[in-house]
Parts: structure tokens; C-alpha cells; sequence
């Protein structure tokens, strides 16, 4: 299977970083292809102009060979901290520019955008890792839970990935080593179980 691995969190030092090398590892150890993308590194460029807009616009080659990599994915796997109730800008951008019409999705013939788009990627599940600092009992009685509304219903759902697993591990500002170590363990269960060995 082609994996898609997606990562944003400015620093290298980052628990997030430790997930997704621990995700992208497990993937490999399991015989999987894996693109995996740490968005600040590749210093992504994340406003979206208006040249880009329209199904049949040009786009940059950068943002083509997203696009392919998006769209020939048996799996996508996203890890960022939720701040502010979002992930990161970066990844919004990523979001916007990469999850194109035509690309992720399209409208019925006749529909001029009013309409539920049709879900176009091929991948059959998605996995979202989140961080957070916020205990859940406080995030879910005062917030709620944004990032289910944007991963789950707003992005995948609507672009054809109906399995979607998401885990948020908290409170990352007061976790252990003995924590974090469980918590990786996690990550390579979670991503195991969804992306099993390849069969000879």
C-alpha cells in the first residue's frame, strides 16, 4: 500500500515529530510505500492564491506532485498539535491547496458548487494524531471537539474516506517519559492494526 504521512509542528524536537517517525517506521516495518511530508521543513507555502482556485487552474509543479501524492494514497496519515482548536495554519494551507476540485472531490454535473461534493481519493482510511494541552473534560464540556468536526466530517468524510481514527494524546505539557514512551506504542498499534503487513 502507498501511505501518505503528513506532519506539522515547527519543531524537530517535537513529540509530534516522534509520532510520525514512528508511524512512517511502523508502515515501513510492514512492507507499505510511505511519503511522508514534515510541512515546515519543506517550508510549505501556505496561502492559497486565487489563480489556484478553480478546478482547471494551473498549479505550481510543488503543488502537482501533491496532489498525485494525495490522490494515488491507499492511506493517509495526519499528525499536528491542535491549537486554538485548528491545526496548525500550515496544514490548513496544505489543506486548501492540496485537497483540490477534481483532485479530492467534484460536484454532480449541472451543480455549480451549492451542492455536496463527490468524494474523489481512493485512500480507504485515514488516521489523524493529535496533541493537546487541554485536559478533555475541560475541552469537551467548554469546546467541544473542533478537530473532529474538520478531520472527520469536514475534509475526509467529504472527500470519500469513511474510516477515519483519530487519537488525541493529553496533557502533552505535563507527560512523562513512561507516557510518551506508551503513548509511541500506541501510535504503532493504531497504525499496525489500520496498515497490516503486506502478504507475500
Amino acid at each position: 500500500m502507498k501511505v501518505l504521512v503528513v506532519l506539522a509542528h515547527p519543531n524537530k524536537l517535537s513529540f509530534n515529530h516522534a509520532i510520525a517517525r514512528t508511524a512512517a517506521a511502523t508502515l515501513v516495518n510492514n512492507g507499505h510505500d510511505v511519503v511522508l511530508h514534515d510541512l515546515y521543513e519543506e517550508k510549505f507555502d501556505a496561502l492559497l492564491p486565487t489563480s489556484e482556485i478553480l478546478k482547471d487552474s494551473e498549479i505550481p509543479p510543488s503543488i502537482a506532485q501533491y496532489c498525485a501524492q494525495l490522490s494515488d494514497a491507499d492511506g493517509i496519515i495526519v499528525v499536528h498539535p491542535n491549537w486554538w482548536g485548528q491545526p496548525p495554519a500550515i496544514m490548513k494551507g496544505w489543506v486548501d491547496r492540496v485537497f483540490r476540485p477534481g483532485i479530492a472531490y467534484e460536484f454532480e454535473e449541472g451543480d455549480k458548487g451549492e451542492g455536496s461534493p463527490i468524494g474523489l481519493l481512493r485512500a480507504r482510511s485515514a488516521i489523524v494524531i493529535n496533541t493537546s494541552n487541554t485536559p478533555e473534560e475541560r475541552e469537551l464540556a467548554i469546546f467541544g471537539d473542533p478537530l473532529a468536526a474538520i478531520w472527520e466530517r469536514c475534509i475526509f468524510d467529504l472527500c470519500g474516506i469513511k474510516n477515519i481514527h483519530r487519537t488525541m494524546f493529553r496533557v502533552l505539557v505535563t507527560s512523562t517519559p513512561e507516557k510518551r514512551h506508551n503513548w509511541l506504542e500506541e501510535v504503532q498499534q493504531t497504525v499496525a492494526k489500520h496498515y497490516p503487513p503486506e502478504a507475500n
